[in-house]
Order: C-alpha cells, then structure tokens, then sequence
C-alpha cells in the first residue's frame, strides 16, 4: 500500500529519514515493520512564527518497496537528417531550446561567442586575480549563460508558462540532484551546474545536433525582400541557414544595438537596479530561525523583502544564502555586481540584490541626457550607472559603504570583510548614486529594519552596482512567440525580455522551439 500524508514536523523531527519514520509512526500508528521507504515529494521551511516548521508531503510504502522512477527521463531521437534550426546562445533558453527541437525532430545548431564552461572558468578567475574582463568570455557571456557562475537557483512564479516540473527533469536526468524537484525553492548550485550543462550538450551533440563556441552572431542572413530570417553569419566567417531563437541574454548589448540598427522592433523595458547588501550568514540565521541550533538541522537561512517608496518597488533580488559576491562586468568600464552560491551554501556571507524598481519614463529624472525616445534608453541608463561604478572603484575593486552609514549619509571609515574578492573601496555611494535610486533604498532599508530586528546593522556592506536584473529591452514578437514582421526570427528567453531566469528562461526556449516547428511545418 502506498500513502501519501502532509507532515508539520520540528526541524530536528525532518532531519533524517530515521527521525522521519518516528515522525510518521506518531501521525499514522504504523509500526516500523509497516513502513518500507519514506520518498520525500515536497519541502519547505515555514519560518514566520517564533517556532520554526519544516512542511512535508511524503509518500509512504507500507509493506512494499518502490518500483517506480523519481522522474521520467525524455527520450532525445536522433535528428542528425533532420530540419536545421539555428539556436543563438547557449544559455538556458538556448540549450533547453535545443533539446525541446530535438524531442520534435529538429536538428539545432548552436552557436554561442563565449566559451564551453570549463575554459569560461579560467577567464572567471583572472577577474579577481588580474582584475581583467573578456568581453566575449565573463560571468554573462558562455556556456550556461548567467546563471552557470551566478547560483544555478530554479525557483520561479511562471507556472502558466509551461511546465516547470518538466524543466526540473530534464536538469535531473543530465546530473542535477533529485532534491531540485522535493524542495520549495530548489537550487542546483554553482559548483554542480557545469557538470550539468555540459552534459546538455552532450546530449545535443549525441542526437546529431552541433555547437560552435567562439562563434559570435555578427548578423542575420534575409531572403529577398527582408521579410524572413535565412540565418546567420558569424565572426568566424561561417554562415548557418535555418529559423533563428535568438536568446544570446540580457547583457548582449550589441545585439540590441544590431537590432535597432536593423529596424527590427524593440522597445524600452523596466528593470531594477541597486546594490549587493551582504551579512553575515549567522546574523541572518538568528533573525530568520530565532533559535540557536537551527544549523543542525536546517540550510542556511533565506530571506525576502518588499516595499513601495515613492510609487516604485524596492526589494531583495536574487538572494544567496551561505553565497559570495561576484564581479560580472563584461566590458571596459564597468564595474557590475552579482551573487551566487555553491550547493552546500556554506559560505560565512549571505547576500542579496537590493534593487529599486525603475521604468522607462523614470531615466529623465535620473539622467536628462539620456534621449528617451530611444528603445535603449533603459540600456543606456545601465551603462552610465555601470561606469560611475567603474569612476569611483578601481579596475574591478568595487565602491562600497556599511549599511547604516549609507542610512545616515556618511562615509565609512572602514569597511568589513567581504566575500567580493577584486576587494571593496570605501566610497560614499548615498553621495554619488542618483537620488532617484537612493531615497528609495534607504526608506526601504529602514522599513525592513523595523520589519526584522538586526538586519539594518553595522555589519552589513553594500558593494555597488546590481544593475543586470533584467533585460532592458523588449524584443517583439507575436502571440505565436515570432516576430511579428520578420518571418523566422523568434526572440527567446530572458534577453528577448520575455523570461527572468534560469527555469522561466528555459520554459521559453521550449516554447520558441514548439513555435519554430510549427513554422516549418
């Protein structure tokens, strides 16, 4: 017999599976004899009360043993004599674009301007070690896009997308933990993600699909007339014929350069943009699990906030438990920041995006000589804020400010240790960010003050600027996801500003391949 039973259980109560089985031999009566396997199907942690709770649902196999999977693997045919469909960016939406083409018989050919995962690694590294920026090789440009260095977090609210436990299985059967498809805000990693991608591609080159790296898109290829896509030619000299998804990601800036140059239809997106806001992970324990011991039983604790100041969002953004935070320019003159966690997010930090929500109509107040009749506008804004960064750091040594100084408007006269490793340069950032953008953080940094007690503190650093939270631009499509003037070009992902990341990202790039065979069909 199998059941299925909710749990409410003490963190100690969910920590193993023995722990467990007493557990469920007190809610049910069964015996231990009874109960053959515990499979854990979902898990969260319900930590808004004094007490904290693990939520379970299990599966329980009384007088019998599993026999089925913990998920359905996809079946990948071969499509080596296939349609040829040309995938732009090897970033989630590029990759499960590829596969999702595979499954219906499409042979993708991928080409991405970075490097596979291993060599973008290297390059990774001489950012902090030599403080020098590939600008085709960074935290945002190569195999497994922005989200293979920066945390491999699934957790998404696009559910009517598509769907995400199929994204989840496709991650498991190429190497992600199982434990991605139990828990309630699931997350790969940045240590386990490369396996992982690279396996995807594995997978694609297996079913006779191909990928180029150091093959950057240079422009599209029209038929006559330039009312549909033909292809694209690339740096190399090479040119690939085929429907095109473009998803090269939302740092691409001079593909939508290319596009606006091109006529193809953009406009302005909303992003937001901020600080890295960093603690201590203990401190964030204590205010999140009130109780001493609740390491031994729990992950590092999480948090999420929100406010309204002065009619515009401000909020915890891409939050990294037990994390670091890292340099993610990708060009001269920037200085960018982003975060991420290994699986064990076992770091001394936790840090998070703290972002003021910004819309197009808002660059005239924040920068007048930003012309907003452009569709980059909101890309141009990102820019400026990125080399003011650059102007008051130091190559890559980031300006920061403790949390309370920037709340009192003064300058801090030293500055605590930081996971940032180009190191941090004690910069008045209350002075020198638009006030548009600080006015907001700091109102909201006292209401979250208020909200949990020690979280405004002294121990607190914000390393500036996060200001790739998204896509700035829009690149148009129909409802069909094609573009709706120029046949066989079909934006994807999160730099087409339809997606905002990993997994609704991915549940776009399967629903641009659906739209692509439906085309040429």
């Amino acid at each position: 017999m199998i059941q299925e039973i909710q749990l409410r259980l003490l963190p100690e109560e969910a920590a193993n599976e023995q722990s467990l089985k007493v557990a469920l031999m007190r809610e049910t009566g069964l015996k231990a004899d009874d109960i053959q396997a515990v499979r854990v199907l979902k898990r969260s942690i319900d930590a808004r009360q004094r007490t904290v709770f693990v939520n379970l649902k299990v599966r329980v196999f009384v007088h019998e043993l599993p026999t089925e999977q913990e998920f359905e693997p996809v079946e990948y045919p071969d499509v080596s004599g296939g349609k040829a469909v040309i995938v732009v960016g090897a970033g989630p939406g590029g990759l499960f674009a590829a596969l999702r083409l595979i499954e219906l018989g499409f042979r993708p050919i991928v080409i991405e301007r970075g490097k596979d995962v291993r060599e973008r690694k290297r390059d990774i590294a001489r950012i902090s070690r030599e403080q020098a920026v590939d600008p085709e090789s960074n935290y945002s440009f190569g195999e497994g896009g922005a989200g293979a260095y920066s945390d491999g977090k699934l957790y998404t609210r696009s559910k009517k997308r598509g769907s995400v436990e199929k994204i989840l299985r496709v991650f498991c059967q190429h190497g992600a933990s199982p434990s991605i498809m139990v828990d309630a805000h699931p997350h790969i990693g940045t240590d386990k993600l490369p396996r992982v991608i690279e396996n995807m591609r594995a997978q694609i080159l297996r079913s006779g699909g191909e990928v180029h790296f150091q093959t950057r898109m240079d422009r599209l290829l029209f038929r006559e007339g330039k009312e549909e896509v033909a292809g694209v030619e690339t740096n190399t000299g090479q040119c690939f014929y085929g429907p095109v998804i473009l998803a090269t990601g939302h740092s691409a800036r001079d593909v939508y350069r290319y596009l606006w140059n091109s006529r193809i239809a953009l406009e302005a997106k909303g992003i937001a943009v901020g600080v890295r806001l960093e603690h201590p992970q203990a401190l964030i324990d204590r205010i999140q699990y009130h109780r001493p011991d609740a390491r031994r039983y729990l992950s590092a604790a999480e948090y999420s906030f929100v406010a309204q100041s002065g009619g515009r969002g401000v909020y915890s953004f891409c939050m990294c438990p037990g994390g670091f935070i890292v340099p993610a320019a990708s060009g001269p003159e920037q200085i960018v920041v982003n975060g991420m966690s290994p699986s064990t997010r076992g770091s001394r930090w936790a840090n998070s995006g703290m972002v003021v929500e910004l819309h197009p109509e808002d660059v005239p107040s924040i920068f007048p000589e930003i012309p907003t009749s452009s569709p980059l506008c909101v890309l141009q804004l990102q820019e400026e804020l990125e080399r003011m960064c650059w102007m008051n750091g130091h190559r890559q040594v980031a300006p920061a400010q403790r949390m309370d100084d920037f709340v009192r408007g003064r300058l801090s006269s030293d500055l605590p240790k930081s996971s940032y490793t180009p190191g941090v340069l004690s910069s008045p950032l209350h002075h020198w960010i638009p006030e548009f953008i600080t006015n907001r953080l700091r109102e909201g940094f006292l209401r979250f003050g208020k909200t949990s007690r020690g979280f405004l503190t002294h121990e607190a650093l914000m390393v500036a600027a996060e200001t790739r939270t998204s896509s700035p631009v829009r690149i148009l499509r129909g409802n069909n996801l094609q573009h709706v003037v120029v046949r066989g070009l079909f934006p994807c992902g999160e730099g087409a500003g339809y997606a905002g990341g990993i997994v609704s990202a991915a549940i776009d790039g399967e629903r641009c391949a659906e739209s692509v065979a439906a085309f040429l069909s």
